[in-house]
């Protein structure tokens, strides 16, 4: 009783298919009804757990779980109090909700027993091969697929109807909202002068970490503006399903609460987890969000600090446009994870590499640093890195250019991809 069940198939024509092998009325009685289809569950929109279980939940800090068929296990993903994601494949998704717990031997425990009391193993109920190429052949069939997508594509209505080219802006909505990448279109590249650290982070920073795409809570920045917004709670739903409003998204910017700032810490030195940054030079710790607001208040350029890896995971563009809209100008870590860059540049953003052997670590950086970076925007350049620390100390250590090609630094150059398109198009145009 305490498993929170959901099937969300990736397509209507799926539910046919269980339909026609009778296998949707068992899915049913075990729990598994169809909640919907596509990105749901997988994305945090399962919707919210029985009250009573969550109190539990927070009452006795319990290390909550959530057992997945999607292929992304970022920690929190399925809800914020499901601490971590484990990938299985559907049939074995099932068997885990029959046993309850994943500190569970699903190969030898005892998965229940049968009317006359015998135990049942996995293997007693596990099908076989033939038998699930039999099923699928009988029942997976063309024209269930023509029977879902043929009709979306048909014209409805008398399609002569005269339409404003121009998008009718709702100026409360909190799903889509004119977006600010535009303004500045003709700026130039950031200066990368004065620069305060906004996180110093470890190795193997996710998109995940630097925006989440799970249920918004009520006590986060975005469950705050939305709540403000007159949204009611229930209807929150994800990170994700508000990413073309960026009043709502840019809150997301490094509100994982499994993230570890390294600037955050407490009496013993210790790195506090969460969603936290220290304003600088106040030493003021807040929450992330209020840290951005104050740094953009300010009209402070920032600069994040990182291990091996950052951006890993999925391609997530508000990732790099969250830092972006921020006042991140520069990015400096161990390394990179390819796709992650390329949206950083696109949006911007400088990507530095540290030489082999320098790290924040050996640098010894607190977040009391102010930086700056000179030398030549090239292909695979080194370049400067300037650090002023807060006794007066100046330190200049080579960094590597993550401006990987020429078309890269041309975008770079212009101040992202979307300023660059438009540069071009005045330039064609005159």
């Amino acid at each position: 009783p305490w498993v929170k069940s959901s099937l969300a198939p990736g397509s209507k024509t799926v539910k046919m298919y269980l339909e026609e092998a009778n296998l949707l009325p068992e899915l049913q009685d075990l729990g598994f009804d169809v909640v919907a289809f596509a990105c749901t569950t997988c994305n945090g929109m399962s919707g919210a757990l029985d009250p009573k279980i969550q109190k539990e939940v927070i009452d006795r800090d319990l290390y909550a779980t959530a057992v997945l068929s999607g292929n992304r296990n970022f920690d929190g993903r399925i809800h914020p109090y499901a601490k971590q994601a484990f990938l299985a494949s559907p049939p074995l998704v099932v068997a885990y909700a029959i046993a309850g717990t994943i500190r569970f031997d699903i190969e030898k425990d005892v998965l229940g027993h049968d009317q006359d009391g015998n135990p049942i193993m996995l293997k007693d109920i596990w099908p076989a091969d033939e038998e699930i190429d039999a099923i699928v052949k009988a029942s997976v069939k063309p024209e269930q697929f023509r029977k879902t997508y043929i009709p979306m594509f048909e014209k409805k209505g008398d399609g002569e109807r005269a339409a404003s080219p121009l998008y009718d802006w709702r100026p409360q909505s909190t799903y889509i909202r004119r977006p600010p990448y535009w303004e500045g279109t003709m700026a130039e590249a950031r200066a990368l002068k004065g620069m305060r650290p906004l996180a110093i982070l470890p190795d193997n920073i996710t998109t995940d970490h630097l925006s989440p795409s799970n249920a918004i809570l009520l006590d986060s920045a975005a469950g705050a503006y939305l709540d403000k917004m007159g949204l009611p709670e229930e209807d929150f739903n994800s990170y994700a399903t508000h990413r073309g409003d960026h009043l709502t998204a840019q809150r997301a910017t490094l509100a994982n609460p499994k993230l570890f700032n390294e600037m955050v810490k407490d009496e013993q030195g210790n790195v506090i987890q969460g969603s936290h940054a220290r304003v600088e030079p106040e030493g003021e710790v807040k929450r992330m969000w209020e840290a951005i607001e104050t740094y953009m208040d300010r009209k402070q350029p920032l600069i994040i600090i990182a291990g091996a890896d950052y951006g890993q995971g999925s391609s997530r563009d508000w990732a790099a446009k969250g830092v972006a809209l921020a006042g991140v100008e520069a990015i400096v870590a161990e390394g990179f994870e390819r796709i992650h860059r390329t949206n950083l540049i696109g949006m911007g953003v400088m990507p530095l590499q540290f030489e082999e052997g320098t790290t924040r670590k050996t640098l010894g950086l607190d977040g009391t640093e102010i930086f700056d970076v000179e030398g030549e925007r090239a292909p695979g350049a080194t370049m400067t890195l300037v650090i002023h620390r807060a006794n007066g100390d100046e330190e200049r250590v080579p960094v590597i250019c993550r401006l990987d090609t020429a078309e890269e630094v041309s975008v770079y150059s212009a101040g992202g991809i979307l300023q660059k398109f438009a540069k071009d198009f005045m330039a064609e145009a005159s």
